[in-house]
């Protein structure tokens, strides 16, 4: 599903109006029908009760006025509130504010704060507020008036239902710059806006209801511009095959995980039972000499392969030519690896000299830290990095905060720069593609704020690389699924108590649920 900025949601509002012949008349009618039919999904008994709708003088204010129209029509007291001079309102609010006039609708005109505070006592009372003050038109922080209004309507403790965006936020970025509506729901028309999806921004939305107001997928498809996506099951489902009567071990592709040292055999089991539950035919784990035995012993499902390793107990000269020797369709690199020296020679010539597609984590993006020039994709060769905030810092020679603060223009740049794929984990992990496309991933939570999971998604991501052949789709899966079982595991076991292993037996569950065609109204999707 596609997130448009403001630009590309004018550009969708006009080629619908002028090349299809939507009247921006029936778009904005069409966007207060949808908003009030997700209050009545959500709100049924705040309707029993009187609800308020503070409108801006722009479009938002017009929509704002068909839900009251809307509300009305269907037996539900409304009492709406302009904040501005009625007689700034033109083009098809206008229209709108005036049919409400012909229903017999009074509209209240607050110009002051002392004729906001003669009214908000009344305000107050009401059950539900609709909050369609400014909408994506806004370009910096509230002035005036109108942050008092956002504070006591804040304050209020009613909920609170804003259209398009929570009025305060900007649809261009995902920071809050300053006071902004904090929402129940936010019903945004027909595609979602980047601070709906990203923190900070996202903690003051609520509830997120898409609203079809009219505008074709294909317009929104083609719009030109910066191509950032959110991840959606209905998008993922198609990208996973059933499996075929005679299908054998061999059809699901062979992933080798180059992991462990001695005193993190741990993170390699993690990643190769990541990768068996997300379907690999066959994994192995090639591993230090030294730690085989421990790493065999924590599973029997997948294999091991011993590599050459020195004192340090961490891969020593040798091993990459051991590695070449192994059979493969992916290579995923990094979990517990550590960071000697011989480590950091063998991931520059694997990088260098392997063939087929990489996946690089943990300390082997550790050990790139100083030269991370030479960590480059190839026409020949999908590359996929996956760091956590820390490591993109210390790629980059930055600080965490200063990536967790330009998360969307850090994986971004590397991406396109270096020609890897980059998953940016955290919350609202980020996958970033070298032609300069982002995907938003919906699922995961802080109950996976612990070590380890890091090391599953590494061998997923490895696991549906070897089965789709596609990095992107891999990544776009693997991430969400990733997630998805997080969510589950959190649920059972509760964030503070979730361990990453808890995650292993929610992916076949979390896949299940994928798959399931959605119940539409008629039928099924």
């Amino acid at each position: 599903m596609r997130i448009l900025n403001t630009r590309q949601m004018r550009e969708a509002d006009r080629t619908t109006i002028e090349a299809i012949g939507i009247p921006s008349m029936v778009l904005m009618e069409n966007a207060g029908r949808q908003v009030a039919a997700a209050i009545e999904a959500s709100y049924a008994e705040a309707l029993e009760d009187r609800i308020a709708v503070l409108c801006g003088r722009g479009s938002n204010g017009g929509d704002g006025f068909v839900v009251a129209r809307t509300l009305m029509q269907r037996g539900v007291e409304v009492s709406v509130f302009v904040i501005g001079a009625l007689a700034g309102i033109t083009g098809d609010a206008r229209a709108n504010l005036e049919i409400l006039g012909r229903l017999g609708l009074s509209v209240v005109e607050i110009q002051d704060e002392q004729t906001w505070e003669l009214h908000f006592s009344e305000i107050a009372q009401c059950s539900l507020i609709v909050d369609a003050l400014v909408g994506t038109g806004l370009s910096s922080a509230l002035r005036g008036m109108v942050e008092t209004v956002v504070a006591d309507v804040n304050a209020s403790g009613l909920p609170i239902v804003s259209i398009d965006l929570p009025s305060g936020l900007i649809a261009d970025s995902p920071h809050v710059p300053g006071a902004t509506i904090d929402a129940s729901m936010t019903v945004t028309l027909a595609a979602p806006k980047l601070p709906l999806v990203l923190p900070p921004g996202e903690a003051r939305v609520g509830e997120v209801v898409v609203a079809d107001i009219g505008i074709p997928l294909d317009i929104i498809d083609a719009l030109d511009g910066p191509r950032l996506e959110l991840l959606t099951p209905e998008d993922l489902r198609g990208l996973v095959e059933p499996r075929v009567p005679d299908a054998h071990k061999g059809d699901f592709g062979r992933v080798l995980l180059i992991a462990g040292s001695r005193g993190k055999t741990g993170a390699a089991a993690l990643s190769a039972l990541g990768a068996l539950r997300s379907g690999a035919g066959l994994v192995t784990v090639a591993t230090p000499a030294s730690s085989q035995p421990v790493v065999a012993a924590l599973a029997p499902e997948f294999m091991t392969a011993a590599l050459p390793d020195g004192p340090d107990g961490q891969l020593a000269d040798g091993a990459l030519e051991a590695v070449l020797e192994l059979d493969a369709d992916v290579v995923a690199c990094g979990p517990g690896l550590g960071r000697g020296d011989g480590v950091r020679r063998f991931v520059r010539r694997l990088l260098q000299d392997g063939t087929g597609p990489l996946v690089l984590d943990a300390d082997a993006l550790a050990v790139l830290a100083d030269t991370p020039g030479e960590l480059l994709g190839r026409e020949d060769r999908d590359v996929i990095i996956t760091p956590h905030p820390g490591e993109m810092a210390r790629l980059l020679g930055r600080s965490a905060d200063d990536v967790q603060r330009n998360r969307l223009e850090v994986a971004t740049e590397f991406a396109t720069s270096h020609h890897v794929y980059v998953v940016l984990k955290g919350y609202r992990t980020l996958i970033a593609t070298p032609d300069g496309r982002v995907f938003v991933n919906p699922t995961g939570n802080a109950g996976m704020a612990t070590g380890g999971t890091g090391d599953i998604l590494t061998g997923m991501i490895a696991a549906w690389v070897a089965q789709l052949l596609d990095a992107e789709a891999a990544c776009r899966l693997a991430v969400f699924l990733h997630g998805a079982a997080g969510d589950r595991a959190t649920a059972e076991m509760g964030d503070v108590a979730m361990v990453a292993s808890d995650m292993l037996a929610h992916l076949g569950p979390a896949l299940q649920h994928l798959l399931q065609p959605r119940k539409v109204a008629g039928g099924v999707e």
